[in-house]
Parts: C-alpha cells; structure tokens; sequence
C-alpha cells in the first residue's frame, strides 16, 4: 500500500511539472508579389486608400512575418515582428512600426473559458487578415482595407461552449498603437460570435470611441456583420456589411455616414486550384474613412485563381475592377472613373 502511495504521488507530481512546463513555438508568412496598374500610376503608393500590394509594376515583399508564442501553466504570449510595404502604408502614423503583434494572455478559470489580453492585438474586426493565404481573394476588400488590422489594449474573452464566445475591448482607438491625445478617453469595443456548426460562423463587431475628424476629436459608432458559410465541399460564401457614423463637431455635431456590403464566393475546382469572385461596395460620401476631395462611391469586382503548390505554399492571381461615381483615380495626371490592376503572388507559410 506505501509503494503505491509512492508511485501515485510521483505519479502526480510529474503531470504537474508537465503541466507547468514552457512550451515555445515559432511560425513565420512571408508574401512576395508583383501588381500592374493600367492606369499606370506614378504614385509611390498607386491607391492611397489600399494597403496591399500597392506598388505598381515593380516585385516587392507585401509582408514577411515571424512570429513567437510561448505558454507556461496559465499563461501565454505572442511576438511577432514584420516588414515590406504593407507595413510601411499601414503603420505610417505609428512609432513603433516592427510589431505586428505582442501580447499577454490569461486564463482566468481552470476550464480556460474566460481569458485576459493585453498589448498589441490583431484585430476582433472583418474577416480578412494581413496574412492573405486564409483569405479567399488575394487583395482585401475596400471593407477590410479601411477597417483596423491590429487595435492595441486589453482584450476580455468569455467561451461558455463551442458555439457561443463574447469578447469586450477597451483601446486605445481605431487602430493605434500610439495614442496622439492622452487626454481624449479609450475607446470601447465588443465581438459576438456564433457558430452553430464548424461549417457556418456568424459575427458581429462593434467599435465606440473619439476619431479625429476635420482635425476635431468626434464620437465614432461603428458595426461589422459578416457571415461565412461552407455550403458543400467545393463551395464557400462570406456575406459581409460594414456600417459607421462619425459626429463632425466642427458643424453642429452634425452625423456622417459610410457603409459597404461585400459578398465573395470561393469555388473548389480541385485539390491544387482554387477560384473566388468578390462584388463590394463602399460608400463614404464625406470622406470620413477614405481621404479625398470628391465623395467615395465605388463599385468594385475581383476574381481570382489560386494554385496550392502544396499545403505551404500558394501561387495567387487576381484582376480587380473599381468603377467609381467620381472622379478619384489617376491616369496620366487625369482624373478618371474607373481603375483596373492585376495582383500576383507567392506565398509561404510556415
């Protein structure tokens, strides 16, 4: 009986040093691609308004990334670092451009339903990220493009079951890293997200804080809605609408509005190829989101084809058509309607 007392107690023992034992893992995306605008633009950046592929007719790194994480017993972390010109458009504004992410985590219960975040957090908006592979078209929507990619601050996550997750936010605003007036308050946010089978997630996002506007610090109400289904092996949908008004305090608290629907559809041709068409459209009329000095009414069409290499690497091309009611794209120093570029590129994730 003391034997076994003894071995059961080693026994435990040893599961609870397991237990508390740091696992460390690395994974890394790197992304090259070469874009051609036919309105040939000069342009450093060829769309003020994207964030992706944005160089015309030169090879670049849209982004390399490696990434850190880390747990021990009850808590975790992650730190990644990244570069190439989606860095350099996306985090113009910011000091510290060479994080992606870094965060701290904690599970607060023994079950690991409720979790504590806090640090530089990828994005509880949209259904794009700035790795592309997991999208289903190659360059991101006007939708995702204008919307945060990263938000910094403290993040607090309840999972009741494999349906249901509810997330609360409290940040330093619409994708900052760097907050520019300390005095002006944090900024509130909230994520719903429901999935009643591992082929269908519904979502619903929401973001509360003062953006600037007209150089004026104004309240911003904001919701993303978006739907992705797998209907059959081959074919897979996501319905997605934004919707955001913004308080203009240098007129009379007067409310602006912007919105965008976007529906993509991804076809399975075979194991090795892949095709998804996307129709969107983005309505800013006082350039609340997208800067500019004529209203931003844009209709735009993308179809892709993808060749999966292997379950790595990916070779991606896309044609992307933007029809505009105003003139704001450029074309040999003119003012034009429409724009139409094609993206390609190889990806490797690791």
């Amino acid at each position: 009986m003391k034997k076994f007392v003894i071995i059961l107690f080693m026994g435990f023992s040893a599961f609870a040093q397991e237990s508390k034992a740091l696992k460390l893992s690395f994974s890394g995306y790197l992304e090259t691609y070469y874009a051609y605008d036919f309105n040939q633009s000069e342009a450093q950046a060829k769309l003020p308004f994207m964030y992706n592929y944005n160089r015309h007719n030169e090879f670049n790194l849209n982004i390399g990334l490696l990434r850190a994480k880390v747990e021990y017993d009850n808590t975790y972390a992650s730190l990644a670092v990244h570069s190439g010109t989606y860095v350099d458009d996306n985090y113009a504004n910011e000091n510290t451009k060479i994080l992606s992410e870094a965060f701290i985590g904690l599970y607060l219960d023994k079950e690991r339903k409720s979790t504590l975040e806090v640090g530089i957090l990828p994005s509880y908006i949209g259904f794009e990220t700035a790795t592309s592979a997991s999208n289903l078209n190659l360059t991101r929507s006007l939708l995702a493009e204008n919307s945060p990619y990263f938000m910094t601050g403290v993040k607090y996550t309840f999972k009741p079951n494999d349906k249901w997750q509810f997330s609360g936010l409290m940040t330093n605003g619409w994708q900052r890293i760097n907050k520019p007036d300390k005095n002006v308050s944090p900024a509130l946010g909230s994520q719903m997200v429901y999935k009643p089978s591992d082929k269908s997630t519904f979502n619903w996002s929401t973001f509360l804080g003062k953006e600037l506007y007209n150089d004026e610090w104004g309240m911003r109400y904001f919701s993303n809605l978006y739907w992705d289904k797998q209907w059959t092996s081959k074919w897979r949908t996501i319905l997605g609408f934004d919707a955001g008004m913004q308080t203009d305090v240098t007129n009379n608290d007067d409310r602006l509005f912007w919105m965008s629907p976007v529906i993509i559809a991804q076809y399975t041709l075979s194991p090795k190829w892949q095709s998804a068409f996307r129709v969107e459209y983005y309505q800013d009329k006082d350039n609340v989101i997208i800067a500019g000095d004529n209203e931003f009414k844009t209709l735009g069409l993308s179809l892709n084809v993808d060749y999966l290499l292997n379950d790595k690497v990916k070779i991606r091309t896309e044609g992307r058509y933007l029809n505009s009611e105003k003139k704001i794209f450029v074309s040999d120093s003119f003012l034009v309607n429409e724009d139409f570029y094609i993206s390609s590129s190889l990806c490797f994730e690791f």
